[in-house]
């Protein structure tokens, strides 16, 4: 279709209605003068996480977020205890140099495991075998009765795939030990990561006593397309094993003295503490708490406190979508059923809804209420010597975050061919191969209804993504010149990219910059 067709000048006006308003609340942003953080919350880009960072930093002035992709410049793999194999937990225009795993749990769990899952997999394959499974159902069909009853009655989240076959005792932390060429990591490699890391973050200096980093991660039920909620910058896993990977990373005496050699100096009264927050309940879980200075009991103390009134007030600003209403209590209540429901299509909203990404230091949004509708990322154009994080910025999350927006809006605009239908009629195929929606047919690709539709009207508006980015001019065009993938989606119409300058907003257009609307 031609650009002035009726359909595009209608799908502009769409996207321009929205673009031009967010364009001028971001050039009028207040900023307000801040005391120096009790705590820096560092949480995933994930438009979800806006609403929760907006909330936690409700609870008090010495509370300061920063958006980061939530791999958190980790670029691994992680292989969990007893597994042969290692999955990718980074976006995915990136290979994962180093690996992870789990180390410090009980002598011989690894083979407790193995053997744990080995059992329950042959149990599956004779459940599931094209002959046994009908003599599998007639001899103990019915004892399953009293645990379809439970299990409708009594809500539990999915296990997760990183608990199965594992005893809570049993568990190890989840730490950086080698390359994926099995080679051990030296001191100067774990420092130049921390500091690549750090300064990804634009946070090199002015470190709190407390650092948050928080990874998320869905909770859901009997859900074939449960990693559709969860962290896309990890490679549709939850962030849980980069948050503890960093945080132990960052807390390590010997990478510390590495990063003051590079010029970042984090104080011995700086504690990094890794955490999950869970999209569908809005509870944020901490990790590592048995490593933790007695110096610093206080401080997460009234950290979890914070958390827990964050996560109140989170949930009240979701309720309404998810048709639910009440106290505290009976929110907090209500999602955690949705989460644990096996017979629930819509646990939580996703991503549905999104439609911008801003890339600018936290004082342009910070007093904005954005309605989970953007992806944020931290970023100082004057900390980034070379610009060298905007080059990574512009390739890897705007690249990330353009599939989720389009997988999004394809799903919606062209649902028949370009969606996966009704969730309620999915059958999983092989395992892990795909779905059909009913029993045969192809194999349904994109996002099921249910994440868009809420039953009676559509949920997810079909906006491509606007991109605003505060950097200068010449660094913005020189990452476009050299990088294809960019330039393809910049000049191709795939997305839009704006660029804050002061209080103006201007839009690159046919190889220009004009002001937005």
């Amino acid at each position: 279709a031609r650009r002035d067709d009726a359909a595009w000048v209608w799908q502009d006006a769409l996207e321009l209605a929205y673009r031009a308003p967010l364009a001028r609340r971001l050039a009028q942003a207040t900023t307000y003068p801040t005391p120096a953080p009790a705590v820096q919350a560092a949480f995933c880009i994930d438009v979800r996480s806006e609403v929760f960072r907006r909330a936690l930093e409700a609870q008090s002035p010495r509370v300061a977020t920063i958006g980061f992709a939530g791999f958190f410049g980790m670029p691994i793999e992680y292989r969990p205890l007893g597994a042969d194999d290692a999955r990718p937990q980074l976006p995915g225009p990136l290979a994962p140099r180093l690996r992870a795993t789990d180390v410090g749990g009980t002598a011989g769990a690894a083979e407790r495991r193995k053997s744990r899952l080995g059992v329950s997999e042959a149990w599956a394959a004779l459940r599931s075998g094209s002959l046994s499974s009908f003599a599998y159902v007639d001899a103990l069909g019915p004892f399953y009765a009293g645990a379809l009853a439970l299990r409708t009655l009594r809500t539990a989240p999915t296990e997760s795939v990183d608990e199965a076959g594992l005893r809570a005792h049993e568990r190890g932390k989840p730490r950086l030990v080698e390359t994926v060429g099995g080679e051990p990591l030296d001191v100067a490699a774990k420092c130049d990561l921390a500091a690549g890391m750090l300064r990804a973050m634009s946070l090199t200096e002015g470190f709190a006593r407390l650092v948050l980093l928080a990874g998320h991660g869905s909770a859901t039920a009997n859900n074939a397309h449960a990693a559709g909620y969860d962290c896309g910058a990890c490679c549709g896993q939850t962030g849980e094993v980069n948050a503890r990977a960093a945080a132990a990373l960052l807390n390590d005496p010997a990478v510390r003295r590495g990063l003051a050699e590079r010029g970042i100096v984090i104080g011995s009264q700086t504690w990094f503490v890794a955490g999950l927050h869970v999209t569908t309940t809005d509870a944020l879980t901490l990790f590592d708490l048995d490593e933790l200075p007695a110096s610093h009991e206080a401080d997460v103390a009234t950290l979890r406190a914070w958390l827990e009134a964050a996560g109140n007030r989170a949930r009240a600003e979701r309720a309404a979508r998810l048709g639910l209403a009440g106290d505290d209590a009976t929110l907090a209540d209500a999602m955690a059923r949705r989460a644990g429901d096996w017979s629930e299509v819509r646990p939580e909203w996703g991503l549905a809804r999104n439609a911008a990404f801003v890339i600018a230091p936290r004082a342009r949004t910070k007093s904005l209420a954005l309605d989970g509708r953007v992806f944020l990322h931290d970023y100082v154009a004057e900390r980034d010597e070379g610009f060298a994080t905007l080059e990574l910025l512009l390739t890897a999350p705007m690249v990330v975050t353009h599939w989720i927006n389009f997988q999004y809006y394809a799903s919606t605009v062209e649902p028949r061919r370009l969606g996966s239908g009704n969730k309620v009629l999915h059958d999983v195929v092989g395992g892990t191969i795909g779905v059909f929606e009913g029993n045969g047919g192809d194999l349904r690709i994109g996002l099921p209804l249910q994440s868009l539709h809420d039953g009676t009207r559509w949920v997810h508006e079909p906006l491509r993504l606007s991109v605003f980015v505060e950097a200068p001019e010449d660094a913005i065009e020189a990452v476009i010149a050299k990088h294809a993938t960019v330039r393809d989606l910049v000049e191709g119409g795939w997305l839009y990219l704006c660029r804050l300058e002061g209080d103006a907003v201007l839009e690159r257009h046919d190889g220009g910059w004009v002001s937005v609307g």
